[in-house]
């Protein structure tokens, strides 16, 4: 990853509430957030967040960071009030735009991160992108524009960021959209699978589901705590590895970074109690597995994997017609597939979909808006998804 080093220069946002308190918009490195004081007050943030993002909170990011960037080049902004954060989003002074040469200041993820969405406390989203607005403005460095990915748009986060940009007469260009397959229904589980599949393909998972139960003891196992999270971190990894994944090269136990970051922040998930672990076992050994984050009102299906020796049985498949219990979990109610748009299983299973987005925002001063305003129309009359 190609970045320069951040300049810091505080930003003000003022926010709602009692007596429309002042607050400051700071960028620091990362690992000025890494101490036990910083923690806690980022928990705390994460839980009033408007929208709900696993992939930047503590547990998450932090290692992340440490894998992926271990020279500390990306940096944490932070809209405080008082001494606590009532905003957080990691930055990025990136040299390139996809395959283009393009200088930008970017919301930082990594190949495992599903979700861009800064975390923002209810009824400070527009207070934060105002302050991250004003701070790129007057830090723009070579940066062309400001970048956010993976936003998900039908969300309070989404509709301050256009609100802000309207009032401040700041162009903000949708460049990419795309469909993400949800779960989200008062139906119960029995009720939604005879909705979402012709009573053919269930009459055919209920035949796979026989056929699979002949080859041994089939059982489905389900945990939400701590217990013997190590053992099935390991054997899940070895699962992935065994199949397509592994033999592409992009397998998580291929690489010491994505191995460690898995390991680490799903044994710290599990200790907060919002890791769900799925198996489907035979004889006891998994031949399909799931992990979801819990984080309510939502959850994210983060990984799966499956045996493919018994591919023929479709234990992925039958795997996820377990996992329609989400839609009686207490306190969530919808489910990220975090799934890529139009894939051929979850599609067809989850009937409600999740707008994501790519967003690219003007900042600085009147030439680098006009230079902005040219390339978002190259990019945009070139290719409608756009130029990465």
């Amino acid at each position: 990853m190609n970045d320069e080093s951040f300049t810091m220069r505080p930003g003000k946002a003022l926010l709602p509430g009692a007596g429309e308190v002042d607050a400051s918009f700071a960028v620091t490195p990362w690992r000025a957030w890494d101490s036990p004081e910083a923690r806690a007050a980022w928990d705390a943030l994460a839980a009033r967040a408007g929208t709900p993002n696993p992939f930047f909170e503590p547990w998450y990011l932090l290692p992340g960071l440490a894998r992926f960037d271990p020279l500390g080049r990306i940096a944490i902004g932070a809209l405080i009030r008082g001494d606590m954060p009532e905003a957080l989003v990691p930055l990025q002074r990136a040299r390139r735009y996809g395959r283009h040469p393009l200088p930008h200041l970017a919301v930082w993820l990594h190949a495992n991160a599903f979700l861009g969405a800064p975390l923002v406390a209810e009824g400070a989203e527009e207070a934060f992108w105002e302050a991250l607005f004003d701070w790129a403005d007057h830090n723009a460095g070579a940066a062309a524009f400001l970048h956010a990915a993976a936003l998900p748009l039908e969300t309070a986060l989404a509709e301050a960021l256009m609100a802000v940009g309207a009032r401040q007469n700041r162009q903000v260009v949708l460049v990419h959209r795309e469909e993400r397959a949800m779960l989200a229904s008062p139906l119960a589980p029995a009720a939604y699978l005879e909705h979402a599949l012709p009573g053919k393909k269930r009459k055919e998972l209920r035949r796979q589901q026989a056929r699979l139960a002949e080859q041994g003891v089939l059982t489905i196992a389900r945990q939400s705590n701590a217990e013997g999270v190590a053992a099935w971190i390991e054997a899940f990894l070895e699962l992935e590895a065994r199949g397509w994944k592994g033999g592409a090269g992009s397998a998580l136990a291929c690489a010491d970074e994505t191995a460690g970051l898995f390991r680490e922040a799903m044994t710290a998930a599990a200790q907060r109690g919002c890791l769900e672990r799925l198996s489907l076992e035979l004889d006891g050994a998994p031949i399909a597995m799931l992990a979801t984050l819990i984080v309510a009102p939502g959850a994210f299906s983060y990984k799966t994997a499956f045996d493919e020796r018994f591919a023929r049985f479709s234990p992925g498949v039958l795997l996820q017609l377990e996992n329609l219990a989400l839609l009686e979990k207490p306190g969530v109610r919808w489910t990220d597939s975090c799934a890529a748009p139009d894939h051929p299983m979850i599609d067809s299973l989850w009937r409600e979909r999740r707008p994501i987005g790519r967003l690219s925002i003007a900042i600085g001063g009147q030439m680098r808006r006009a230079l902005f305003s040219r390339i978002a129309r190259l990019e945009l009359s070139r290719n409608p998804q756009g130029l990465t």
